[in-house]
């Protein structure tokens, strides 16, 4: 069992380096890669949206922008769910697991805007960081949410099973 455990955390951290060299690879392509990957998934949202609301006016720079932002804080909320995990299958519990998944997931975002510094196109900035740390806080607020949830109801099944 111990030996399963041990390799339930190796998983767990390699997904966190997957996901971390997943976000370094976004973050290494030119001004003008990262323009186009974006503008297409910006070009889907504005076809759902015309779909769902045809009425409604959007200029494609605003769709672009929120398109843009979402996809940091989606990726910093994934990774900190990734590292809170793999924190907790390492041993760590409580208050303490989170605040190392959060550090891990802030310390990051910093080197990720840092790298973007010397990607030709691209720039670091803070606010991007902020929003990272956002989507960390969320992550993290979301995985215990649903532990707690499933612990729960993992102690209402024993006390049934013991009564």
């Amino acid at each position: 069992m111990q030996f399963q455990k041990k390799i339930v955390a190796v998983i767990s951290w390699g997904l966190v380096a997957g996901w971390m060299a997943l976000i370094f690879f976004l973050s290494a392509q030119q001004g003008e890669q990262s323009a186009n990957l974006s503008g297409g998934i910006t070009e889907l949202v504005h076809q759902i949206v015309e779909q769902v609301a045809p009425d409604a006016e959007f200029k494609m720079d605003e769709i672009s922008f929120f398109v843009r932002k979402n996809a940091h804080f989606f990726a910093y909320m994934l990774l900190a769910i990734l590292t809170l995990n793999a924190v907790r299958r390492s041993g760590g519990h409580g208050w303490l697991s989170m605040g190392v998944a959060f550090v891990i997931s802030l310390l990051y975002a910093i080197s990720d805007e840092v790298h973007q510094l010397f990607v030709p196109g691209r720039s670091g900035q803070v606010s991007d960081v902020l929003l990272d740390s956002a989507g960390a806080l969320a992550g993290i607020a979301l995985y215990a949410l649903i532990s707690y949830l499933l612990n729960g109801k993992r102690k209402d099944k024993n006390k049934k099973r013991a009564n």
